[in-house]
């Protein structure tokens, strides 16, 4: 199924896992206007997180589950982020300056959140409510930011489920990846909204995955680091 705010595909069923992917997309739907300076900083890692969509399509397909993928701009409102979190909406980030949130005012926050943010929510509830066995949040990191390189190549974010993500972070070091626990982000922090949100109201275990974006940076290398 696809909407304006979220695109699903398998088929969520009991005991399979449930992948989602809350900045799949650098989408702006039809009506939202965006300059040349927008357009330019939708391509970025503000506008989205570069390879997640397709480690997240592979990742159903190859574990037989079910995916929701987000299909808007974190930039126009980030579904990994709670309600009245300043960062949902970025008025700033450091390559600039969306000209679509400069003026946003609450009524237009509320729009957005209806029009897109709760959509995608209720598509996830709706999955996982299926009874996967795992839920499991996609995303990717910059290879440097503000300066710092990273040398990690994965992270598996948790705040509940340290034995889980531990037992991943094993995993992922056996198939070569440079893995950590916590990072580049932490759970602990409250990071992981989505994941977090759905699998503690569904009593389903959950973890949010992060992969390095140069490692994905193409179709068929993204492909290569789902399947490990």
């Amino acid at each position: 199924m696809i909407t304006d705010a979220y695109e699903t595909v398998g088929r969520p069923r009991a005991g399979a896992i449930l992948f989602s992917c809350e900045h799949a997309s650098n989408r702006l739907p039809r009506g939202v206007p965006a300059t040349r300076a927008d357009r330019a900083l939708l391509r970025t890692h503000w506008g989205y997180d570069p390879g997640a969509a397709w480690l997240t399509r592979t990742l159903v397909q190859d574990a037989g589950g079910a995916g929701v993928l987000s299909r808007f701009s974190r930039l126009l409102c980030d579904p990994n982020r709670a309600p009245g979190d300043g960062s949902m909406f970025l008025r700033h980030t450091d390559d600039g300056s969306p000209a679509f949130n400069r003026d946003l005012g609450p009524a237009e926050e509320r729009a957005r959140i209806a029009r897109f943010f709760e959509p995608y929510h209720a598509a996830l509830g709706r999955a996982v409510a299926s009874g996967p066995r795992l839920l499991f949040s996609v995303h990717t990191f910059t290879p440097e930011f503000r300066g710092n390189r990273r040398a990690m190549e994965a992270g598996v974010l948790f705040d509940r489920y340290r034995p889980l993500a531990e037992a991943l972070v094993g995993a992922l070091r056996g198939q070569g990846l440079t893995t950590e626990a916590n990072a580049p982000y932490s759970g602990l922090d409250g990071l992981i909204y989505a994941a977090a949100r759905h699998g503690e109201a569904a009593g389903v275990p959950y973890l949010e995955l992060e992969v390095r974006q140069d490692l994905v940076a193409t179709r068929p290398m993204a492909v290569e680091v789902a399947t490990r």
